[in-house]
């Protein structure tokens, strides 16, 4: 793959591709263990958590450098937790296999609000 291509995007898509992964690896060491490794102590879940974090910050440092090229801080927190939501759901409901749950829309719905009202002066 030709990484020269993905640099002529912009540094927002940077970004955002940057922190999907990254918020997969995220959600995998958070949570997947509770599915995958409830037989096994707490800490070698830990320790197996800590192995896939790394890979998410090696990911989401530079999602978060090349962010902040052109969003604030706070523009480039919401955008985080839009993609953390966006993840989460269906790791939730498909990897954990949760219920769908009508909270789920409206904590969409708030992240929508809050996007909207951190990007409007921008």
């Amino acid at each position: 793959m030709n990484l020269g291509v993905l640099t002529q995007l912009p540094p927002i898509v940077q970004a955002a591709g940057l922190l999907v992964l990254s918020n997969i690896f995220m959600t995998f060491a958070w949570y997947a263990h509770l599915k995958n490794m409830s037989d096994k102590p707490w800490w070698i879940a830990a320790l197996v958590s800590w192995g896939i974090a790394l890979f998410e910050y090696l990911l989401q440092v530079p999602a978060n450098r090349i962010g902040f090229s052109e969003l604030s801080l706070a523009q480039l927190k919401v955008m985080q937790e839009v993609i953390t939501l966006s993840v989460f759901i269906p790791f939730a409901v498909f990897y954990m296999q949760q219920p769908i749950k009508l909270d789920y829309l409206w904590a969409g719905l708030c992240l929508v609000g809050a996007v909207y009202f951190m990007f409007r002066s921008a």
